[in-house]
């Protein structure tokens, strides 16, 4: 199932390279929508960040709200994409809300109850070679930890990093930083 949903990706990319132009709200809708599936998740509770070179920092694609807030240093010691971005190694934490992180994001309203924090996530660097690209991230967001369902595992982690190649064509429709 999860090679299915894979294939549903990068088809889905494929076919917005095709149409040509950048991406609109509706195409980044449907990304988030495949990505939620393909990790049981809302999709709300999935990121991806692109690197702004000129700035240093990494900007929100997704969730396209958090796009207009700002911005995430790569030097920001409490941000995990940051972390992903300057490591380029991939990550997952299951007790994610009793790790020291910055949290200006998760205060964002998305339609959630506001108690509702990211309590497991996973991230991965979206590269294009050995250039690091952007950043995905999957998280689980709930009241509580034991709300929230079950654990991310590493075979979930080697998922979301086999999508770096979708992925970093997707930023290539994304408009300039």
């Amino acid at each position: 199932m999860l090679d299915q949903q894979t294939t549903d990706l990068e088809l889905l990319i494929e076919s917005l390279e095709s149409s040509g132009g950048l991406l609109d709200s509706s195409a980044l809708e449907k990304v988030a929508e495949t990505l939620s599936i393909l990790f049981g998740v809302k999709t709300d509770e999935v990121a991806v960040l692109k690197v702004a070179v000129k700035h240093k920092s990494l900007r929100f694609v997704l969730p396209e709200k958090l796009s207009h807030i700002g911005t995430i240093p790569l030097s920001s010691a409490t941000a995990l994409a940051a972390r992903t971005a300057r490591e380029r190694k991939p990550d997952l934490i299951n007790n994610f809300s009793t790790a020291r992180h910055a949290n200006v994001f998760e205060a964002v309203p998305l339609g959630r109850d506001p108690g509702e924090l990211i309590q497991k996530i996973m991230s991965a660097p979206i590269l294009d070679g050995k250039q690091i690209r952007g950043v995905v991230q999957i998280s689980r967001k709930a009241a509580s930890l034991a709300e929230t369902g079950p654990d991310f595992t590493q075979d979930d982690l080697r998922a979301l990093v086999s999508l770096s190649p979708a992925l970093e064509r997707m930023l290539n429709l994304c408009k300039a930083e």
